[in-house]
């Protein structure tokens, strides 16, 4: 198993149900932690916005709610999907979890461990911290939280990285 992607972690969906993150292999990722009552909240839409920017591609983005930055998660479960739906959310919305600290999920732990990722050293600092992931699985770059998704800089970062992949491919 390599150790320097994502792929090595599983994660539960908002109903509690295992997901192995290699089911995202061969796409480009926007991981971001999210909060319900946070300033950066209506980021959710963005989020959606730059999802369907990118429908007919490899991109997906992955929410994990936490309640790490001035209790801003109070909700749980399907109370958080919910509350995402008033967003318009069309990506995958996970479990609440820990990104920061001693008692950080392993996924967060690496992402934000240069010695872990081989990339970035960045751990979350509020809620709607962003890192970008290629095909691969690997850390490519973060965004603070307030860089709005659907900004150019991460708008063109996604589709290199997109152009990437398809290069690979012709070039095969």
């Amino acid at each position: 198993m390599n150790t320097s992607n994502i792929y090595q972690f599983t994660v539960n969906k908002i109903n509690g149900e295992t997901v192995p993150l290699s089911q995202y292999s061969n796409k480009v990722l926007l991981i971001v932690n999210t909060a319900s009552q946070c300033g950066f909240t209506p980021q959710l839409q963005d989020l959606a916005e730059l999802k369907t920017i990118f429908a007919d591609t490899d991109f997906e983005v992955l929410a994990f709610p936490s309640n790490d930055f001035g209790q801003q998660e109070p909700l749980d479960g399907a109370a958080i999907e919910a509350f995402c739906h008033n967003y318009g959310t069309n990506f995958n919305v996970f479990e609440k979890m820990r990104v920061r600290g001693p008692h950080a999920h392993p996924l967060y732990k690496f992402l934000a461990d240069k010695k872990a990722n081989g990339k970035v050293n960045a751990k979350p600092r509020w809620n709607f911290h962003k890192y970008l992931i290629d095909k691969e699985g690997r850390v490519i770059d973060f965004f603070y939280p307030f860089t709005k998704p659907t900004s150019s800089k991460i708008k063109k970062k996604i589709q290199r990285l997109l152009a990437a992949g398809a290069d690979k491919v012709t070039n095969k």
